[in-house]
Formats: C-alpha cells, sequence, structure tokens
C-alpha cells in the first residue's frame, strides 16, 4: 500500500489557520522521511516534475526505484541535496572547480543538475550505473527541500512514472503509475517548470550539456561568458553505450500512441498536410490525436486535438507539455501528430522531449 499525503496549499485565511496548516505539512513531510530513512521510496514535487526518491546510500533502498519504475539498470539516477554542505563526502572536492562554484551559486537551487566525479564508497553503485561520476542537484521547491532536511541523507530521485512514459507533473500521475508500488506520496500540487533539469559536466573550461532542461544554454552562457557551451546530440546514444545522463538513451516521455513529429517552413502547408494524414488515418480505423499549440488549434479536425501552451510563451509549452501527452493515453489515442516548436530558450528542451516522445520519427513538409 503506498502511503498518501495531501499537502495543504499556503493559506490566505489567517495567521491561526495557516499555522495549523503548516504543522499538519511538517507532521507529513516528517512522516515521508521517516520512510525515507527506513529504506522505502517517497514520490514528491520539485520544480520540475515528481521525483521518486530513496536513501542514495542504500543499494536495496534504491533498486527499489527501479523495480517500480522498470527503469533500466544502466541508466544513472540524479541525487537530490538540500545544502551545497551536503556535496562533502559524495563528490571529489577538487572537482568543485570556481567554475563549478560559479554554477552552483548561480542555478542552485533550481533545475540544473551538475555531473561531478563521485566518492565511489558513499554512494549506492546502484545510483551512479557503473560510472565514476554522479549528477547532483539541490531542487528549488519547498517541500522538496524540506523533504531532504528532514531526511537527513542523500536522495536518489529519478521522475516518478513508469519508465518511459511521460513524467509526471501531478500527483495523480504518480498514482496513475505507480500507486502500490511505492512506499509513499508527497502531494504538493502541480510542479512549476514541467520538463526536467538541464544536466551539465564541466571539462577544461567548457561546459557539456548532457540533457537540456529547465535551464537553458543561454543562462548558462550569461553565467559563465567566457565558457564554451557544447549542446547536447539530438540522437540516442548506442545500446551497448552506458549513458552518463539520464533521458540520453532510451526512448522517453512516450505516448502509448504511435507518434510523429511534423515540421517545415510554412505553417498553411504543414496545417494540410497534418489534417490530409490525419483524415487517411481515421479513414484506415485509427484514433487519431494532433499535439498543437494555442495559436493553431482552432485549425484542427481530429478525435482529440490538444494545445500545451502559447508559441508566444514557450514556457507554457514546458509546463503542459507532459500532462498533454498523458490525455492521449487517457483517450486511447493510437496516432498522434505532433507539431514542432523553435529550437530557442526552453525550446531546446522542449524539442528534445518531443524527439524522445516519437521516438526520433519526424516528418520535413
Amino acid at each position: 500500500m503506498t502511503n498518501y499525503w495531501k499537502l495543504h496549499a499556503p493559506s490566505v485565511d489567517g495567521r491561526a489557520a495557516s499555522n495549523q496548516m503548516k504543522s499538519d505539512n511538517e507532521e507529513m513531510i516528517a512522516a515521508a522521511a521517516s520512510l525515507l530513512r527506513h529504506g522505502q521510496t517517497v514520490a514528491f514535487p520539485t520544480e520540475t516534475v515528481y521525483g521518486l526518491g530513496a536513501d542514495a546510500t542504500n543499494s536495496a533502498a534504491v533498486n527499489l526505484i527501479f523495480t517500480a519504475k522498470g527503469r533500466p539498470s544502466d541508466n544513472p539516477l540524479i541525487v537530490h541535496i538540500a545544502e551545497p554542505s551536503q556535496l562533502e563526502g559524495l563528490v571529489s572536492t577538487a572537482a568543485v572547480t570556481p567554475m563549478v562554484q560559479r554554477l552552483m551559486d548561480t542555478f542552485w537551487p533550481g533545475p540544473l543538475t551538475i555531473v561531478l566525479p563521485a566518492v565511489a564508497e558513499r554512494l549506492s553503485p546502484l545510483v551512479t550505473a557503473g560510472l565514476s561520476t554522479v549528477g547532483i542537484r539541490i531542487p528549488d521547491h519547498p517541500v522538496a527541500l524540506q523533504l531532504l532536511r528532514a531526511a537527513k541523507c542523500p536522495v536518489a530521485a529519478p521522475s516518478a512514472n513508469s519508465s518511459g512514459k511521460p513524467s509526471p507533473t501531478l500527483a495523480s500521475h504518480v498514482r496513475e503509475d505507480l500507486d502500490g508500488r511505492i512506499g509513499g506520496l508527497l502531494d504538493g500540487g502541480q510542479t512549476g517548470v514541467g520538463l526536467e533539469s538541464t544536466v551539465i559536466e564541466c571539462k577544461n573550461g567548457d561546459i557539456y550539456i548532457l540533457r537540456p532542461g529547465g535551464v537553458t544554454g543561454e543562462q548558462l552562457e550569461e553565467a559563465l561568458p567566457q565558457a564554451r557551451i557544447h549542446a547536447p546530440q539530438h540522437e540516442m546514444i548506442s545500446q551497448a553505450d552506458r549513458p552518463r545522463s539520464p533521458g540520453i538513451k532510451y526512448t522517453h516521455y512516450a505516448p502509448q500512441g504511435r507518434m510523429q513529429l511534423i515540421e517545415g517552413n510554412s505553417h498553411e502547408q504543414i496545417a494540410l498536410w497534418i489534417q490530409q494524414d490525419l483524415n487517411a488515418a481515421k479513414a484506415r480505423g485509427e484514433t487519431t490525436g494532433i499535439l498543437t499549440f494555442d495559436e493553431y488549434e482552432p485549425l484542427y479536425q481530429a478525435d482529440l486535438v490538444i494545445s500545451c501552451g502559447k508559441l508566444a510563451y514557450p514556457q507554457s509549452i514546458a509546463h503542459g507539455l507532459y500532462a498533454a501527452l498523458r490525455r492521449f493515453d487517457e483517450a486511447s489515442i493510437s496516432y498522434i501528430l505532433a507539431e514542432t516548436c523553435p529550437e530557442e530558450g526552453i525550446g531546446h528542451a522542449i524539442m528534445n522531449r518531443l524527439r524522445k516522445a516519437a521516438g526520433n520519427q519526424l516528418v520535413r513538409i
């Protein structure tokens, strides 16, 4: 059985009610932290998506993450801490260079994971998946930070979903995938960014983006203008290779139906091609869906037309993407066409997730 705790949202009704809610929340978070300390798994909200946490020093606990998610064992986990001082004993102190320190000062807490040389005997080898490095971040969410402080241990936490499915941005998504297979779930409402953290590694004064996410390349460049930023590759790596970051080897974030991305220079041509293809799919017995944006939603007819946000406000697309992908599963959509967005700012991360969701299936018009 999964323990479920519904946290109170911030109160505006007065000090007495607010203090009671705060006390209730602290009690629920303390119960969740106790589960973590005793080798159980707990799902909790972060500013990116819901994570499924376990004590990163306890291999039996970490193994419960892989079992619950059905996650490949060669896929490393990100470790979450509450304070920079907790890096001591987890990573090589020599690796915290002035460049790394600058990134930590600028983006922590926040959606940036930094890959650093790990202290092998401290973390479970399941966390690093056989690598000599570990990705670490401090989440920018009050519930996550309170849980980490109360647990008093580094917490390994991938997204709290069945492996390969869209990541959860609501507690209800976690329950759909993992209810009965995890120790506890802290329901803190909808997450903010909607996409996972950016994963980077610093080498020889350069920054390598292993997975784009909530911190953009432009933001990294602004923080360290002297550093060269290396963009990630679009292609998934070989099955024989060990990924240095989550989200770069396997098909991820995918709905159950077949999905293709459609891009081109003329939106009029894109819309015409999409509608003709959807009509043909409908005629052959498919249930059809289109993933689009607010600006173009009225142009389409399908069994399910979903906008995941505004092109004029790409942060809204990031915020709504995973929930939109899950709606196709809820409606049993078998054939999905998705429009692409410009790869600028957060658009790099959005397109990274869309490519993974579609298994890199893309049609250029």
